[in-house]
């Protein structure tokens, strides 16, 4: 056998040669190390709390129930019931805290790494494009889902502290067996993961322009803002069904009714996935043409 035979190089394996699981425990490690995300979580698992007890010192009377202002609305209603209080916190974070949460995940996922220099590790590594986009969705949608279940639990824990499982109603006033309560919870959540999966979408889109993350949680958080405004502008009735943040604070109320309808839900669920066909789309072609 020859030198020349002896070291001829060993044989590519394909570009995507690090394996996808080994990649996704590695995102997941990297973005839950990360001080600001802990710190952004375990603000929202304690805002079910908070509103419970604060709900325990007043009376009905003294909660906002405007028409209005559909957040206070539900906050009024969960007076006494342990089905609405989870969903009230949702929705009145779903405003600000909950769509920055998934902002700085999408912000950090690739504008943030391009800022410490450690993109161009994973652009260079032998990984795809297409799989590296997906690990980052995925981190992505991760904080979503852990953002929204940390509320979910805490809030539900605190209403059956407080009211018991007998404050399990409706806004129609039937009575729910905890099994139906925490399924219409846990729809109202689905929902709101999905309104969220939407917004990191776009953030990852607009991060793979920039490498300042701030930017992109700005630019996200200046979107929602200007959508949310425009949502009541009657004159822009046309517009409304295109924007994401359109029943933002009325589609998750519709499990809370009995019978429960889902016109509403149906309509921003469909709004949310075209939103994430966008945002995913345009990302990727950002990052296959990206060197660095």
């Amino acid at each position: 056998m020859t030198t020349q035979a002896l070291a001829a190089p060993a044989p590519r394996l394909g570009h995507d040669t690090v394996p996808l699981p080994r990649l996704v425990a590695a995102e997941l490690r990297w973005i839950f190390r990360r001080p600001r995300t802990l710190a952004v979580l375990g603000l929202l698992a304690l805002i079910p709390i908070v509103i419970g007890v604060g709900l325990t010192l007043v009376s009905q009377g003294d909660v906002g129930t405007g028409p209005s202002d559909s957040g206070a609305a539900l906050v009024g209603a969960a007076v006494n019931n342990a089905l609405v209080l989870p969903i009230a916190a949702m929705v009145m974070t779903l405003t600000l805290l909950l769509p920055l949460a998934s902002a700085m995940a999408g912000a950090d996922a690739i504008a943030g790494e391009a800022a410490h220099g450690t993109l161009r590790g994973w652009l260079i590594a032998p990984v795809s494009r297409g799989r590296l986009l997906a690990v980052k969705a995925f981190g992505v949608a991760t904080v979503s889902v852990v953002a929204v279940l940390a509320m979910c639990v805490t809030g539900v824990a605190t209403g059956l502290i407080i009211n018991g499982t007998g404050g399990l109603f409706t806004l129609s006033g039937t009575t729910l067996s905890l099994v139906d309560a925490l399924g219409r919870i846990l729809l109202a959540a689905a929902w709101i993961v999905l309104q969220l999966w939407a917004v990191g979408a776009v953030a990852l889109a607009v991060s793979s322009f920039t490498e300042h993350p701030m930017l992109v949680v700005a630019s996200v958080l200046a979107g929602n803002i200007v959508f949310t405004i425009l949502g009541f502008l009657t004159s822009l009735n046309w517009l409304h069904p295109f924007l994401l943040t359109q029943n933002w604070t009325l589609a998750p109320a519709e499990v809370l009714q009995d019978p429960m309808s889902s016109t509403m839900l149906g309509e921003g669920a469909l709004r949310a996935v075209c939103y994430i066909v966008v945002g995913l789309s345009i990302a990727y072609a950002r990052l296959t043409t990206r060197d660095g």
